[in-house]
């Protein structure tokens, strides 16, 4: 069995080398990169607001990433395996029942079809067009509705397809995506359930038990299925969640610079599955409870839209003005079938001198106004971006724990230092959070707008080419408000949320002398 194991082993080892040398004899560019970030992190409040007399909660999280990146004149091909894990998640002799965090998560190609800076090709039409196809990430403008939500371990990627077109200073792309449960014989249709669901759910009478074929449960705030929904469901995580996956997508995507002033445009259209409310009943002993939750096996989508422009003026040489303004409107209907009818707008002004760096800005995501009788849906939903980067690095709002039916207005200043030699940098950042528009508390009564004060101070230091040392801290004095925001019994949480992480991130270029 070992000597089959080497065997292939060195058959493997003999096919890397000889592709290496015919990679440098075609003159084609090869890269290896790794990654080893670490990251520790203490919460106590991080994401939600704890109950009164919680524990403090700390951990340390790993990513593991190898990069292979291969360019030549008519193809680039990259694939990155990943890994993910918890330190101590895993026995220290793990079995193979512990299964595998291993992943791909990248994994294209880009086909080359015209580029008029290579004189490989006799005809080029266009200064540079391709179309990159697989597993990818999809990063455009400032990551506010596409990124690559990198601040997460396990990122964010997209299987799909992408033209692209570079020609006259114009960039414009065209993507698609498509996505399917499983490609079994008997399998008809195409109906999708949203992917990472729960392997286990507790039913009514809080039996563990497996999560039925084509389910999203609805679970309440102790993680047991709730027939009619629940308070967890009040204000549930948009598309930046783990379970809102869509069943396609296709987005255009437009840009230009005019002198120092680039303007770009977002048009993105996406696709849930249809579903019914059902119910699973299950029997532990005498104890007889239910499953509730949202099946998948409905003909149709709900189909969403997203448009709107972003415009980045930039003003002076040395010290520098930059201006940052994006209007982005959301109709259709939303992944339950609502008709959605919703907007957000950004507005930043920022200062940068040989050091120092000033930024002030706000952003207005709309909500619904609990007092109204409007059946629409006027939440805005900042689709698949990178919250992490703009709401508060404690990540209340639009990340996977949620965000306030309410909308949320914030206003926030930024202060950032870089040292001469560029290794230092340290950023301290406030934000003042408030609900867009009304909601009601369990009395039916009007809730204070305003939800809490955020400050977040970060700093991080380059050891060297390829090593990397962060560190953060951030404190939010919230309000009662922010409890019902968060769904979370009046007087229960502490209102004094803390969160702090030590990170190191190491990225070697093995190919590189």
């Amino acid at each position: 069995m070992y000597k089959n194991v080497l065997k292939k082993l060195r058959l493997f080892t003999t096919i890397v080398i000889l592709f290496v040398c015919l990679c440098f004899s075609a003159k084609a560019q090869l890269s290896l990169t790794g990654q080893l970030r670490t990251r520790g992190e203490l919460r106590d409040g991080y994401g939600t607001l704890e109950a009164i007399g919680s524990k403090d909660a700390a951990f340390i999280a790993q990513r593991t990433r190898l990069t292979f990146n291969y360019k030549s004149s008519h193809l680039i091909f990259q694939t990155s395996i990943q890994d993910v894990r918890l330190w101590g998640q895993d026995a220290s002799t793990i079995t193979p029942a512990d299964g595998s965090k291993l992943a791909i998560h990248e994994a294209w190609a880009e086909i080359i079809l015209s580029n008029k800076k290579d004189t490989a090709f006799k005809v080029s039409p266009f200064d540079y067009f391709a179309v990159k196809v697989g597993r990818q990430e999809l990063v455009y403008d400032d990551e506010r509705l596409l990124g690559a939500s990198d601040w997460l371990s396990q990122a964010r990627r997209h299987d799909a397809i992408v033209f692209k077109l570079l020609q006259k200073g114009w960039q414009i792309d065209l993507g698609v995506a498509f996505n399917q449960n499983t490609d079994a014989i008997n399998y008809n249709g195409t109906y999708y359930t949203p992917a990472n669901v729960p392997a286990t759910v507790k039913d009514s009478k809080g039996n563990l038990v497996n999560t039925p074929a084509g389910f999203i449960p609805l679970i309440n705030s102790s993680g047991i299925s709730a027939k009619n929904g629940s308070p967890a469901f009040l204000n549930p995580p948009g598309s930046n969640a783990l379970n809102q996956n869509y069943k396609a997508l296709q987005y255009l995507y437009a840009a230009k610079k005019f002198g120092k002033t680039k303007v770009s445009g977002l048009f993105l259209a996406d696709q849930f599955g249809k579903y019914i409310l059902d119910s699973v009943k299950n029997t532990s002993g005498t104890d007889v409870g239910y499953v509730y939750g949202k099946r998948f096996n409905q003909a149709g989508v709900n189909t969403r839209y997203t448009t709107g422009l972003l415009v980045n003026p930039v003003f002076g040489d040395k010290n520098q003005w930059a201006f940052n303004g994006g209007y982005y409107y959301q109709g259709g209907h939303d992944k339950d079938g609502l008709k959605l009818n919703a907007y957000t707008y950004t507005l930043a002004l920022s200062y940068k001198s040989s050091r120092l760096a000033y930024t002030g800005g706000l952003d207005v995501l709309s909500g619904n106004d609990a007092f109204s009788t409007s059946a629409e849906n006027h939440r805005f939903d900042p689709l698949y971006g990178s919250p992490h980067k703009f709401w508060g690095y404690m990540d209340y709002f639009y990340a996977s724990s949620g965000s306030p039916l309410g909308g949320l207005i914030d206003p926030y200043l930024k202060l950032k230092y870089t040292s001469a030699n560029n290794r230092l940098t340290t950023e301290l950042a406030g934000h003042y959070f408030s609900l867009a528009d009304n909601q009601k508390d369990i009395n039916g009564a009007a809730v204070g707008k305003h939800l809490g004060t955020e400050l977040d101070f970060t700093a991080g230091y380059k050891l060297n080419k390829f090593t990397g040392v962060d560190v953060g801290l951030s404190y939010m004095a919230a309000t009662a408000s922010m409890e019902y925001a968060k769904n979370i019994t009046p007087l229960t949480a502490r209102l004094k949320p803390v969160w702090a992480f030590l990170q190191i991130n190491i990225k070697p270029e093995f190919l590189n002398k």
